[in-house]
């Protein structure tokens, strides 16, 4: 198949990798308000990662830490070789590839949805191969122009993230965030439709921490609702984020209550998936806000 850049994307070998992912949104949206957000826990095999400091940059820490956070109730594990953190240094296609591919291959045994959280199109591909169920694009398609390709040829799940950094330096800081975040979402739809990801396998990130001042990042939280309007899951990732650390006047490392604090008001305004370093706490956490949110009377819960 030829990706929109010209180059060849080559044939998925496993044509549905996306269905577990799939089955897991499915399986949420009919339970309803019963049930608790599913908590996707963040693997960095990156020396120079800013919440974690490149303790998981070796393959076997990395695989340790990921069967840690199964056995702790992720439902989805998201593994990264390459740091998103401001000014941090590009990774080759190779050098990411060859820090993510065995952790991949091993966590994918054991019967976890895996997330590949890459910018790059060939790097996402191998990774389906090596056991990938979803595609996390922190450019949201709208980076590499083969990444939609790509994740359809596989059947992949996909993860599109509103990334203003792309359209331009003052793009993330003026206007209405809201409206911002839906106009770039309807260019990603538009591009995963056309390449015919489905869209029951199709997950929508505002993109906490990326091109966006702290109080735009505030009223997107308190907007959440407003997001879901193309019908599709929200994930948020607020993890030790530097807007957490400006609030509470903390280091990334002792961020966790205040993590939880902005992560229960993201469930309690319908967020389906929550991407957290710290998976134990954030299942305890979404147990809570379920039940909170159950309680509300009739026409009143959110999704």
């Amino acid at each position: 198949m030829i990706g929109a850049s010209g180059n060849a994307v080559p044939t998925a070998t496993g044509p549905d990798r996306g269905r577990p992912f799939a089955e897991l949104l499915r399986r949420r949206t009919a339970a309803g308000a019963a049930a608790p957000a599913l908590v996707m826990g963040v693997v960095n095999v990156t020396p120079d990662s800013f919440s974690d400091g490149g303790r998981f940059f070796e393959a076997a820490s990395a695989i340790a830490e990921g069967r840690r956070m199964a056995a702790d109730g992720a439902a989805i594990l998201d593994i990264g070789g390459e740091s998103t953190r401001p000014n941090a240094e590009p990774v080759t296609a190779g050098e990411e590839r060859r820090r993510i591919l065995p952790v991949i291959e091993a966590l994918s045994a054991g019967g976890t949805a895996i997330s590949v959280d890459t910018i790059k199109a060939e790097v996402a591909d191998a990774a389906l191969r090596a056991g990938a169920h979803v595609v996390n694009d922190v450019r949201g398609l709208q980076g590499d122009p083969d990444m939609a390709a790509v994740a359809a040829e596989h059947g992949a799940g996909l993860v599109i993230m509103h990334n203003p950094g792309l359209l331009g330096s003052s793009a993330g800081t003026e206007g209405d965030p809201v409206l911002a975040c839906l106009r770039f979402f309807d260019r990603s739809l538009a591009l995963a439709h056309a390449a015919g990801v489905p869209a029951d396998r199709i997950v929508l990130d505002p993109g906490f921490g990326f091109g966006k001042t702290p109080e735009q990042q505030l009223e997107l939280l308190a907007r959440l609702p407003e997001l879901a309007a193309p019908g599709l899951p929200l994930l948020v990732g607020m993890s030790r984020k530097s807007l957490l650390g400006r609030l509470t006047g903390r280091g990334a490392g002792d961020r966790l209550a205040a993590t939880i604090a902005a992560h229960v008001a993201a469930m309690l305004a319908g967020a389906a998936i929550i991407r957290a370093h710290d998976v134990a706490p954030h299942v305890d956490a979404a147990k809570v806000a379920t039940a909170i949110r159950a309680a509300r009377p009739a026409g009143q819960a959110r999704r």
